[in-house]
């Protein structure tokens, strides 16, 4: 048994993948599958996909049903970074094109944290502990 967080997109899986696995360090693709002809998707779009990041898999679609939700705060990654630099590299590269919830910072429960919604509406903590 596992558990593997799951995100749903409607168009922009691969990008968002795409995007998260370009600011990871050894981030991989690991499986992409596709909506052919015929099938409920649009053709091309992805299926089913797993990627992993530091270690984590995660598993995306591209729901070809619109829905009234996206994603929410309540749910996030919560990354622990290395080094300042490292986070701040990250953090700002999430932050473009999204929101900020919490700007980098000493909050006393770290030493530097951010927490921010990605251009995808993804909801990223990013720490150094």
């Amino acid at each position: 048994m596992n558990v593997t967080p799951f995100l749903m997109f409607e168009g922009r899986c691969e990008e968002a993948m795409n995007f998260y696995i370009s600011l990871f360090p050894g981030a991989t693709v690991d499986m992409i599958s596709r909506y052919g002809p015929g099938m409920p998707g649009r053709e091309g779009s992805v299926l089913q996909a797993r990627f992993t990041v530091a270690g984590q898999a995660i598993m995306a679609i591209d729901s070809h049903v619109h829905h009234a939700f996206t994603f929410t705060p309540a749910f996030s990654l919560f990354v622990n970074c290395d080094s300042e630099e490292e986070l701040d590299g990250i953090f700002a590269k999430l932050s473009d094109g999204g929101s900020v919830l919490m700007p980098v910072a000493n909050y006393g429960f770290s030493r530097k944290f951010g927490w921010t919604n990605d251009r995808y509406g993804v909801s990223w903590q990013i720490n150094l502990p």
